[in-house]
């Protein structure tokens, strides 16, 4: 299979043509000088003899260091001397080529050498000069009369030629050069670009896991410890029914965060994925309602489904689980609530999860002055949100309870057909029977949570109330529907 030479390997070709050149030059210039040579004239023999092997040394000294350097085993700067040893090697080329004509011709060669090493005005100084040698070592050793034009019009077209070619050579060289330097760069960016990518993939696992465990694990911890101490001040006033409720709802949490412990090491799938959304989200308000009734707080969990609910991918129905659960345990941890209303919805655009408490709230504008850049909870939702291109709204005043709205746009973003999760449709929903609107259900629009992250608070001005795409209550019922 024949491969296209590329830059590199096509100067290193000329080089080398080059070299051997010039050695077989050399090589066929003694031997035509020695089969010439005129006896008696022993002296001047070994004379232009050693010239040959002094030339023939200095120039494989020179060709040996630019192989070095060319292949990057010895320093650049060592190329400074490169025109004190082409003015070595021209002198003794003249020396010879004074005492005998044959090595005229090895002068074809050095032509290359002069644009490579030196400045184009220097090498074309010289260029001309060693014509001129030329020119004096025919006229010499011509015969009387036989000295003709050709002998110097022939080495100066030579001449020309080796220019032309020499400083193509160059031009080629400086391309191979900026091609290298930009091959480096190049590598040099795909490897920065490859660790910043492994960086940001590994910073972006490291954040997914984290928000998995705060709504799962470690929202259960919690529980775990707020229900363990209510069974330890029942023990102590002896109220063992009571205490045998609670260890038994400690034993539940414990069971279902050891669930999702091993599903982090099994595949890092959700098993409460495996259920339909609406009973994903019915289960966790039946165990907030649990844990929430262990510790004596008494708040009560409803959930109810409206509209019809399309079929959505595996990250969004985790999206509306993550959600519910994160709130859940805001709203049994920080808002002393007695009521938390979880809806579904499902519109004609949208898939909405409202979440709505009747406990003392917050400022959200204060919370998010005072937000810390390492909050957790409705922080990581909303980041959470943002990646699958919901919305996630807080809407909360003190003493007024509060809502928590996550609106995911249908647009493309689902597949499969619509389905109906209830025989009827509540709220801003139809009716799966009659077709007909049936009103939304008076919700509390409690605000949030003293304890709901700050950077969780809603933009000012927003609604959720009055909002086409949030099936909240009106904004002046407080009161759980």
């Amino acid at each position: 299979m024949r491969h296209e030479l590329s830059t590199p390997v096509l100067l290193r070709t000329m080089r080398v043509t080059l070299h051997v050149s010039f050695a077989g030059l050399l090589v066929l210039a003694l031997v035509r000088a020695l089969v010439r040579w005129p006896s008696g004239h022993t002296a001047q023999l070994v004379t232009l003899l050693s010239g040959a092997l002094s030339l023939a040394t200095f120039y494989l000294a020179g060709t040996i260091a630019e192989n070095r350097v060319a292949r990057g085993r010895a320093d650049r700067a060592s190329m400074r001397l490169a025109p004190a040893w082409l003015l070595i090697v021209t002198l003794l080329w003249a020396l010879l080529a004074l005492q005998s004509a044959d090595f005229s011709w090895v002068v074809f060669p050095l032509f290359f050498l002069y644009p490579v090493l030196l400045s184009p005005p220097v090498a074309l100084a010289c260029v001309t000069l060693l014509v001129g040698v030329v020119g004096v070592t025919q006229y010499l050793h011509a015969p009387s009369g036989s000295f003709t034009a050709p002998m110097v019009i022939g080495p100066a077209i030579g001449a020309v030629v080796a220019l032309l070619v020499s400083y193509g050579y160059r031009a080629l060289y400086r391309d191979a050069q900026r091609h290298v330097q930009v091959i480096r760069q190049l590598e040099s960016t795909r490897e920065e670009l490859a660790r910043q990518e492994r960086t940001a993939g590994t910073m972006s696992e490291r954040e997914r896991l984290s928000r998995e465990i705060h709504d799962t694990l470690a929202q259960g911890l919690t529980s775990i410890v707020l229900v363990s101490r209510a069974a330890q001040q029942s023990l102590a006033d002896d109220q063992r029914d009571i205490t045998a409720a609670r260890l038994a709802t400690i034993e539940g949490t414990a069971a279902a965060n050891l669930a999702e412990a091993r599903r982090f090491v099994r595949d890092l799938a959700s098993p409460a994925l495996d259920e339909s959304l609406p009973a994903a989200l019915s289960e966790v308000c039946r165990r907030t309602e649990e844990g929430a009734q262990a510790t004596g707080t008494g708040l009560t969990c409803e959930f109810s489904v409206q509209g019809e609910i399309p079929e959505l991918t595996g990250p969004q129905r985790t999206l509306f689980i993550r959600a519910a659960q994160s709130t859940l345990a805001n709203v049994t941890s920080h808002a002393h609530a007695s009521r938390v209303v979880v809806t579904l919805a499902g519109w004609e655009d949208a898939v909405t999860l409202d979440v709505v408490d009747d406990g003392v709230g917050f400022d959200p504008r204060a919370a998010a002055r005072r937000a810390r850049g390492d909050s957790y909870g409705l922080s990581h939702l909303r980041r959470r949100a943002e990646e699958l291109g919901a919305e996630l709204t807080v809407e909360s005043e003190p003493r007024g309870g509060t809502v928590v709205n996550v609106r995911l746009p249908l647009a493309d973003t689902v597949s499969g057909p619509r389905v109906a999760d209830t025989p009827a449709a509540v709220g801003s929903g139809q009716s799966a029977l009659s077709g007909q609107p049936v009103p939304p259900p008076a919700v509390p629009e409690p605000p949030a949570v003293p304890g709901h992250d700050g950077d969780d608070a809603a933009r000012p001005g927003h609604a959720a109330s009055s909002s086409p795409t949030s099936p909240h209550r009106n904004p002046g019922d407080r009161s759980p529907s």
